[in-house]
């Protein structure tokens, strides 16, 4: 990065700490700003295929990820009807044989305190936590941010401004000019339970169960190294509060899933609350860069979580912004950031895409369904895995 000023990074998540700690151990300054008094990352668990875990295994945070982690051995498929087995879909070993990185699930909570402990050791790294945003302003000279800190008027001044800060930004409204997310028609209803004494047939340690239904799916896996069961049902719904992540009702979750296999209702019994957020979407048009502005992750590409990729594009977007951030000794920054963003949309949208249509075939029912379960029955897992291989086999260019 050319210019004397900082990076300002608004939203210290998953997307504003990788960032930042990719532009600092190039040697770029960096400043990142927060409403939250502390992090404290919502929601449960989340998965890294290897394209994200590549890039966090090459800053240093391996053995972090592994130490609160599961590197499930398979991804099992099932019917939501008949409770039989579509399809196992090997992960462990071979993820690693094929894209030289692992598979991990992990809570969201584990992998924002990795990221936040390797960011704070960073000298180079200014956080700001419980930071209330008045003004964000961009010119030719650089970009302002005003408000308050612990109820002290506050500024901080940068060469470039990121918004990092979700799905519902206010860096992608207030900015950008970009318009407020877009609902998807489904709910996300997400919870955990211990995992000590718990035994199902359909439940192993060490895989990931993903079960296919009418109007609905259901996704769990084990995170905080094994002594948690993560759960995310996704439900065709008409839901949508303004407040994205409310309690949902326990009984309203176990009558979604009342005629599903006895494996599925106990799992859905087990967890003592529950929370669920309204899925929505970044909007198609929004505009990723503005002058020397620039949106990352969910604020620009927020999509639904069918192909488990929010969280692993967030990971890309900051590596790859951060090479383009710290390379070279000049030229013109809001032209290398247009760069980044028409190199970037290209594979987002495609990936939104791939999510949107799993969505579609992941909640088929009858005859469909049945169609959509002898169709991958017959493609049968190797092809499967190859069909991911664009997705999975990502690695940043090179500089």
């Amino acid at each position: 990065m050319p210019d004397h000023l900082p990076v300002v990074v608004v939203g210290a998540g998953i997307a504003g700490l990788t960032l930042s700690l990719c532009l600092a151990r190039a040697g770029v300054r960096v400043t990142v700003i927060d409403r939250a008094q502390e992090l404290r990352e919502v929601g449960a668990g989340l998965q890294l295929s290897p394209n994200a875990s590549a890039i966090l295994f090459h800053l240093g945070l391996g053995s972090a990820l592994d130490a609160t982690g599961i590197r499930p051995e398979a991804i099992a498929i099932r019917d939501g009807a008949s409770g039989r087995l579509i399809l196992r879909l090997p992960l462990g070993e071979a993820m690693v044989e094929r894209y030289g990185a692992p598979y991990i699930v992990i809570h969201r909570a584990d992998l924002q305190g990795t990221l936040l402990a390797a960011v704070e050791q960073e000298p180079r790294v200014s956080l700001h936590l419980g930071v209330d945003i008045d003004s964000l302003q961009e010119d030719e000279a650089g970009v302002t941010v005003a408000g308050r800190e612990a109820g002290q008027p506050v500024e901080f001044r940068g060469g470039v401004l990121v918004g990092a800060d979700g799905v519902r930004s206010m860096v992608r409204e207030k900015v950008m000019g970009g318009r407020p997310a877009v609902y998807t028609g489904r709910t996300a209803w997400r919870a955990t339970f211990k995992a000590e004494g718990f035994v199902a047939q359909s439940f192993r340690h060490n895989e990931t169960g993903l079960w296919l239904g009418r109007h609905a799916h259901l996704v769990h896996y084990a995170i905080d190294a094994g002594r948690e069961i993560n759960l995310v049902a996704a439900i065709d719904d008409v839901w949508n509060d303004d407040g994205w992540d409310v309690p949902g009702d326990p009984e309203q979750i176990r009558a979604a899933f009342a005629r599903w296999p006895e494996p599925v209702r106990k799992l859905i019994a087990m967890p003592e609350s529950w929370r669920k957020w309204a899925l929505c979407e970044a909007p198609r048009d929004t505009p990723w860069t503005r002058g020397r502005a620039v949106l990352i992750g969910d604020a620009v590409h927020g999509m639904p979580p069918f192909v488990a990729q929010g969280a692993a594009m967030a990971i890309e977007d900051a590596r790859v912004l951060s090479g383009v951030l710290a390379s070279g000794t000049g030229g013109d920054v809001e032209e290398r950031l247009s760069g980044f963003a028409e190199g970037r949309k290209a594979r987002t949208d495609k990936v939104a895409a791939a999510a949107r249509r799993n969505g579609r075939i992941y909640h088929l029912g009858g005859a469909a369904a049945k169609a959509r379960n002898l169709g991958m029955r017959a493609l049968g897992a190797e092809r499967l895995i190859a069909g991911m291989d664009w997705i999975y086999g990502w690695r940043p260019p090179e500089g």
